[in-house]
């Protein structure tokens, strides 16, 4: 029978993770239910859904996917964290955050991103990348930018003039005010 239940294990896993564009494997031991919840709940707000799994089983589906992972990445307590690639950058961030580094319970083991393997620096650096919104607003500046410089300049010329006229007129209006003082 328990070679059934893994079956069935290993066929959902493998539903799952064909879904997901990327993974993080976490070690997850220790937690009290209010710090899993916690954890599970800032991953929910990105859809991305944590599991705790069995290390074999994971091992397998891992490779049914075409990835050979050494198998230092899977001991002890595992969790696999997966979803879209946001959700994953939201999981890589959520991980490394201050708040699970004070629990000091969630180390990052691995990571999968894109059919490309991550080591444990790897995904600590893709917390670092910025959210969907912040690249769209520094790609928007970057785009517009030189717009924005080319109708400066543009600008630049009139108002040069209108200024230069302005000052020539006060100062032809002292002038014409200083002689009948």
């Amino acid at each position: 029978m328990p070679s059934l239940v893994n079956r069935l294990i290993v066929k959902d896993l493998a539903a799952a993770f064909e879904q997901a564009e990327g993974l993080i494997v976490v070690t997850y031991g220790g937690l009290t239910a209010v710090e899993n919840e916690t954890l599970r709940d800032k991953l929910a707000e990105k859809r991305c859904e944590l599991r705790l799994v069995r290390n074999a089983l994971a091992r397998i589906v891992l490779k049914q996917r075409g990835h050979e992972v050494p198998a230092e990445h899977f001991t002890g307590n595992i969790a696999i964290a997966y979803g879209d690639a946001e959700a994953v950058i939201h999981a890589a961030k959520t991980f490394t955050s201050p708040e699970a580094k004070k629990l000091n319970k969630v180390a990052v083991r691995m990571g999968l991103l894109e059919g490309r393997l991550l080591g444990s620096a790897d995904v600590v650096e893709l917390a670092d990348v910025p959210d969907r919104a912040t690249l769209q607003a520094r790609l928007l500046g970057c785009v517009s930018g030189p717009a924005r410089g080319l109708v400066s300049a543009m600008n630049a010329v009139p108002s040069a003039l209108v200024r230069l006229l302005s000052a020539r007129a006060e100062q032809l209006e002292k002038g014409a005010e200083a002689p009948a003082a």
